[in-house]
């Protein structure tokens, strides 16, 4: 394998992709909606999720949109910024529930999304290898605009994104008085969502950073690694 830089490639290690140890907490969900009114039923869905996410085991947050300033308006030390970036570093899973909006996610869920970076902070990357459940609602007919965007989002941003997601059509007739989600197809597809949402955190959690572990970053750490070795030498200070 002439192309392959020595010693970047090893074997499959099986005791990192299958590690005896597991975590014992509960699984770290974060929510985040897309939408700022009064009665948001992306926001009530998302709540929806949270209480069975709950019943599962999961201990959840969700962050209140209300406040953040536009991507690149403020400084990231913003309390709004801090604060999301503190949850995104915290959770192990999120969900991400947006209306859909001129057959797209809206600007205030793209503006979350554009506020985690993809840069590490402190050496982490803060959202490679976390789980990442996708839902919608929609005013009229049903669609998955929304969900596809926040597909791409998800794998540009090197979460790994469950198969089943959420779509609800007419949200305004599927909340009664109370806000609490009416019992129907509808609400099992948002549980079996969170079900799987749980079932792969807890699978994968344990061995997230092996699993996100790239040959193509580690090339270019050996690089960089060789590179400063040699002009150190170069210099007389080794």
């Amino acid at each position: 394998m002439p192309n392959l830089k020595a010693g970047a490639l090893p074997r499959i290690d099986a005791d990192k992709l299958f590690p005896k140890e597991r975590a014992a907490h509960a699984p770290r969900v974060l929510l985040l909606y897309g939408s700022l009114r009064e009665r948001s039923f992306s926001r009530l869905l998302s709540e929806e999720a949270a209480r069975v996410l709950r019943h599962l085991g999961a201990e959840t947050r969700t962050f209140d949109p209300r406040g953040l300033p536009l991507p690149d308006d403020a400084e990231a030390s913003h309390p709004k910024v801090a604060g999301l970036r503190d949850l995104v570093m915290w959770c192990e899973a999120m969900v991400w529930v947006s209306p859909e909006r001129h057959g797209a996610m809206t600007g205030v869920m793209k503006s979350m999304i554009d506020w985690i970076p993809l840069a590490p902070i402190g050496g982490i990357r803060p959202t490679q290898g976390k789980v990442l459940a996708v839902a919608q609602v929609s005013g009229g007919s049903q669609s998955f605009n929304a969900v596809n965007q926040m597909r791409i989002l998800g794998r540009w941003m090197r979460m790994l994104t469950i198969p089943n997601q959420s779509s609800v059509p007419k949200a305004w007739d599927q909340f009664d008085d109370a806000d609490r989600m009416k019992p129907g197809p509808l609400y099992d597809r948002v549980v079996d969502v969170m079900e799987e949402l749980v079932k792969f955190t807890l699978l994968t959690r344990d061995q997230a950073g092996y699993l996100t572990d790239r040959y193509s970053e580690r090339v270019e750490s050996l690089e960089e690694l060789s590179t400063r070795v040699n002009a150190s030498k170069a210099i007389g200070t080794e």
